[in-house]
């Protein structure tokens, strides 16, 4: 049993944010960077003005348009969501279930254990960014 369900667990992460990078490149024009982006910023309403709103609901898009498919920040969102992103999904881990380019699992490598735990110190700045981005529109100070 244990065997299965660790099985399943290497698939999930292999695979699921694979189809998701794919559901989000044939059916909108965002990649994840831009998709959360937008979606943390439309969680700062201001006002509960309808116009206030709508021109907020445009500015929330057009930032994250820029991190976007064919936006000036396209290679840097499309970075984000590949190795930020996908990886914070998978713990830290690639596609291929290492932490640094070379064999899967590179234990003792020196590389991969700093990598390890870089990838928390960007995940908990990211999630400051963005709270510092939210409270900027909301007013907070």
């Amino acid at each position: 049993m244990e065997w299965t369900k660790k099985q399943y667990n290497q698939q999930y992460d292999k695979w699921v944010p694979w189809l998701e990078d794919q559901y989000l490149y044939y059916f909108g024009k965002d990649n994840k960077a831009s998709y959360v982006t937008k979606d943390q910023l439309s969680k700062t309403k201001v006002t509960g003005n309808k116009q206030v709103d709508t021109l907020q609901d445009d500015v929330n898009n057009l930032v994250g348009n820029q991190v976007g498919k064919g936006g000036l920040g396209e290679a840097a969102g499309n970075a984000v969501s590949k190795e930020g992103i996908n990886r914070a999904e998978r713990g830290g881990k690639d596609d291929q279930g290492g932490y640094a380019p070379g064999p899967a699992g590179s234990a003792g490598n020196p590389v991969a254990e700093n990598a390890k735990s870089a990838g928390s110190g960007v995940m908990e700045g990211g999630k400051k960014a963005g709270g510092y981005v939210s409270g900027m529109w909301s007013g907070k100070k």
